[in-house]
């Protein structure tokens, strides 16, 4: 009897049972970025332009990564090929130094934009789908347009500095009505998108991958059924009951306890082993 196949690398002797034909995404072409963002200007809140203005310097504190916005539009001169439009939205702290020894912390609004050309083949194929709610006619015109898909992380901070106007004239100020709900829902107060008072500007490291996706049948090997083999916790009443017995099988955290000897460059820690 052959050994049983549970998902991950196959070996030789595992038996396929059929062929079976599958829909998906297939990836026809991806990308890596690391991005340097230089000056990139923050359109901080109704109150951090307050403390701004009167602050004498300025540290850098942390991005997120509010919102991402895509674009995909075929390459004219080159067929198969499309042109992805970015725009990242990050939300950006800094501690404005006014005097006091206690900083206060500021916050604003940072847009960053790029371009990417991917393959991602050609389909004159219209494709409707249950799974849209209200489809439109814009919808529908693009049907036969592959998919772009941006992961993204948090960027890292590199640089912070608050100038006068006078000083610095790059990134000119958003239209406030491009931005979109999701992104002006994540701060507070209203955002300063005019050119009095003094600017913000954050230079950032994005990493990113963009990769070009469309629709396709595969014919791929299936060896059987995936049968979860891990039981359900927690899901009878017994367990309900017993709230001791489920911390029995809890892990003690042992990591918790004691700091990590190296630090990995990738950010997972790696602890010596211990003589007992």
């Amino acid at each position: 009897m052959p050994e049983k196949v549970v998902p991950g690398p196959v070996t030789d002797s595992a038996s396929i049972r059929e062929a079976v034909c599958i829909h998906t995404k297939k990836v026809f072409d991806s990308c890596r970025d690391k991005d340097c963002i230089e000056d990139l200007r923050v359109y901080p809140t109704t109150t951090s332009q307050t403390v701004l203005d009167t602050a004498t310097s300025v540290k850098a504190g942390a991005a997120e990564l509010l919102y991402t916005y895509m674009d995909v539009q075929p390459v004219s001169f080159n067929r198969g090929f499309y042109t992805v439009d970015v725009r990242y939205f990050y939300r950006v702290t800094a501690d404005a130094f006014t005097g006091a020894a206690r900083p206060t912390k500021v916050t604003g609004l940072a847009v960053f934009d790029k371009r990417v050309i991917l393959f991602g083949s050609e389909g004159s194929a219209k494709v409707f789908s249950s799974d849209l709610c209200v489809p439109s006619c814009e919808c529908l015109a693009n049907s036969s347009m592959p998919t772009a898909v941006v992961e993204a992380v948090d960027p890292i901070v590199l640089n912070v500095k608050s100038l006068d106007v006078c000083d610095n004239c790059l990134n000119p100020a958003i239209d406030p009505a491009e931005l979109p709900a999701c992104v002006t829902d994540a701060f507070d107060e209203e955002l300063v998108f005019t050119t009095e008072g003094k600017r913000l500007y954050v230079s950032l490291g994005q990493f990113s991958i963009v990769r070009m996706e469309r629709d396709a049948e595969l014919l791929m090997p299936a060896y059987d059924y995936c049968m979860p083999e891990k039981e359900c916790a927690c899901g009878g009443s017994d367990a309900d009951e017993n709230p001791c017995e489920i911390f029995r099988h809890v892990k003690f955290p042992v990591d918790e306890f004691f700091p990590p000897n190296t630090v990995c460059p990738c950010g997972d820690s790696y602890r010596e082993a211990r003589l007992v």
